[in-house]
């Protein structure tokens, strides 16, 4: 044991001791001033494990919600889109049986007129033979 402390260099560790001793004043003096801060209260692992899992739970929740807010608006404009292809549809119904009920007077109309053709060609060649 006393052969280690021969081989600290004594010389050289009094020559700074004085510099050691200001530098520990000038440590303690910048320390001093300032109010030490409050530890820290302990967290128990339990409590830390925890509010890891609720803060998890917490973000994935909101991408969840986020997911379904996009998912919400993806919907209401194939609805508001399907709305009008609907509407489109009703409205080219309605036209398609004008156009139709159209058809079926001039259907009768000409039906009508080929009986009195046909009543009348009927007539002109009974006429024409006898």
């Amino acid at each position: 044991m006393f052969s280690v402390l021969r081989l600290v260099p004594w010389g050289e560790v009094i020559r700074n001791a004085p510099k050691v001793a200001e530098g520990a004043k000038d440590l303690w003096g910048k320390v001093s001033g300032r109010p030490a801060a409050p530890p820290p209260p302990p967290v128990d692992d339990k409590v830390q494990g925890q509010l890891q899992a609720e803060a998890h739970a917490i973000a994935k929740l909101r991408s969840e919600l986020q997911a379904i807010g996009t998912a919400v608006a993806e919907l209401q404009a194939q609805m508001l889109a399907a709305t009008e292809l609907i509407n489109d549809l009703a409205d080219q119904n309605a036209q398609l049986v004008q156009g139709v009920e159209t058809l079926r007077r001039r259907l009768a109309w000409l039906a009508g007129a080929a009986v009195l053709l046909g009543g009348a060609a009927v007539a002109a060649l009974l006429l024409l033979r006898g």
